[in-house]
């Protein structure tokens, strides 16, 4: 009887050592293949629920928040812990560059990607001076997408070969990058009254201005922020905030 009962004991000895083992094979397994978790912010819902289908394709362990406005955003991102934030430009509330150091500010581990269907040779730079961890225009590659996302999310940053070379540039001849805020005061006027709708004519008898005049205005708008018609001047008004 007396060595009976030492094998049982041994025997849950033994059971409780492999119980006890196995739950830390677990905790450490569960540690290892930690979920990823990526929120996509864009008014499109197309634009959303594509990028998330693209994502689940490359991506293992990975759980997708999707939304549409700023605000409901920004709840997410208060909420959960993020790895990483992909995020489009022009919003009804505004351009999200005014609130990447809100973003940052929250969860500073977290990491930003713009994804912007605005050339990122004109636009990019606002955003990564900003505080962005990367810029990735809309008309990319599937696959362009996913290694943007992989790459930022093992190393922390995505710039392409065309947003490098842009910022070496810069550097190298102490260039600004394109913004609003070169305007005069004057240009700022004509090129609000543009986004309006408003012509030339109409612009010139506004301000008291000559027609010439205002269209002297117009190109060096034109001229100072690269750009080649009102469309393109009032998705970079929406890009910086400015439109009214």
């Amino acid at each position: 009887m007396y060595f009976l009962i030492i094998k049982i004991l041994r025997i849950l000895k033994y059971t409780t050592f492999c119980y006890k083992f196995i739950i830390l094979l677990n905790i450490k397994s569960s540690q290892k293949h930690k979920f990823v978790k990526i929120l996509i912010v864009d008014d499109h819902f197309v634009i959303r629920q594509g990028v998330k289908n693209i994502l689940h394709k490359s991506l293992k362990d990975v759980y997708i928040f999707h939304e549409g406005t700023i605000a409901t955003a920004l709840e997410v991102i208060q909420n959960e812990t993020l790895d990483l934030v992909i995020l489009d430009v022009c919003f009804p509330e505004g351009s999200s560059l005014k609130y990447l150091q809100q973003i940052m500010g929250t969860k500073p581990e977290c990491k930003i990607l713009i994804f912007s269907a605005l050339n990122e040779e004109q636009h990019a730079l606002p955003f990564i001076y900003g505080g962005a961890h990367g810029y990735l225009n809309k008309l990319s590659s599937e696959e362009e997408l996913q290694n943007a996302v992989n790459t930022i999310l093992e190393t922390g940053k995505y710039f392409s070969d065309t947003l490098k070379e842009r910022i070496l540039n810069n550097v190298i001849d102490g260039k600004q990058t394109v913004s609003v805020n070169t305007l005069a005061e004057r240009e700022m006027e004509v090129a609000k009254l543009l986004i309006k709708g408003e012509g030339n004519l109409e612009i010139s008898n506004r301000l008291n201005l000559q027609k010439s005049t205002v269209s002297t205005y117009k190109k060096r708008v034109f001229e100072k922020l690269k750009i080649n018609n009102v469309i393109e001047l009032a998705d970079i008004f929406r890009y910086y905030g400015k439109e009214e």
